[in-house]
């Protein structure tokens, strides 16, 4: 490596290249390592006809309805997203009403709440949740039919080279952003890296819930995005990048 700050990517693909080139443009190498891959699960999507509006909250949801043949159904009833990158792939697919959340599921709650929506609405998302939406729409009167369509499966091992560039400290920071990837990584890197080594590790990540699994596995130089956004992220790595090579 000839001194360009060099990082590791941890998402799953597509979003892991498109996170590489980036990178790439900010004068960031990166090495991909994603620690899950999506498998569309063989859905029994409830009918269209109804909801007052979708929740989306991964674009991993909307690739796994386009890969079900289920868009041409729900493209003309409003969409919630979690955040602006999401939105952006809603509309792209041809979504007709899409509104954009600040990237939190908080935040997903009070655009919905808000809408004072005249029915249920669907949540086609993952099979492992993050969090409970309908759970938390329910004291505002909203009933939500969430419908697993996807799920994201662990790896589980590191990639040879991954694993020897960990253990070396080759990468100068690695970018971790959803709490799962978090976790995995934990796992699959305690064999590799000692308490010791863990703690001068930089782990880059989207927000406080990404980074606790880190804080509990004794990886304590930990750094947040402002905010939950891949610019957020994209901002925090060129950052670090200067802060550690110079402008």
């Amino acid at each position: 490596m000839d001194g360009m700050m060099h990082m590791l990517v941890t998402r799953p693909l597509p979003d892991a290249q498109a996170t590489a080139e980036r990178l790439a443009a900010l004068g960031i190498a990166s090495t991909l390592a994603p620690l899950m891959s999506r498998q569309t699960l063989a859905a029994n999507l409830p009918p269209a006809q109804g909801f007052a509006a979708i929740a989306i909250t991964s674009t991993n949801a909307l690739r796994a309805l386009a890969d079900l043949n289920a868009l041409s159904q729900l493209l003309d009833i409003p969409v919630f997203a979690v955040g602006d990158r999401t939105a952006h792939e809603a509309r792209q697919l041809g979504f007709a009403e899409v509104e954009a959340a600040e990237g939190t599921l908080d935040s997903l709650v009070t655009r919905i709440a808000l809408a004072r929506l005249a029915g249920p609405v669907f949540y086609p998302a993952g099979r492992h949740l993050s969090g409970d939406l309908a759970g938390a729409l329910a004291p505002h009167g909203l009933m939500v039919v969430t419908s697993p369509v996807y799920e994201m499966v662990a790896e589980t091992g590191l990639d040879p080279d991954v694993a020897t560039g960990l253990a070396q400290g080759a990468f100068g920071a690695t970018l971790l952003y959803s709490r799962r990837t978090a976790e995995i990584f934990c796992a699959l890197a305690a064999p590799i890296l000692p308490d010791s080594r863990r703690r001068d590790r930089p782990m880059l990540c989207l927000s406080e819930n990404v980074a606790a699994p880190l804080l509990e596995n004794r990886f304590s130089r930990v750094l947040l995005a402002d905010h939950p956004s891949e610019e957020a992220m994209m901002a925090l790595a060129l950052a670090f990048a200067r802060e550690q090579t110079g402008p």
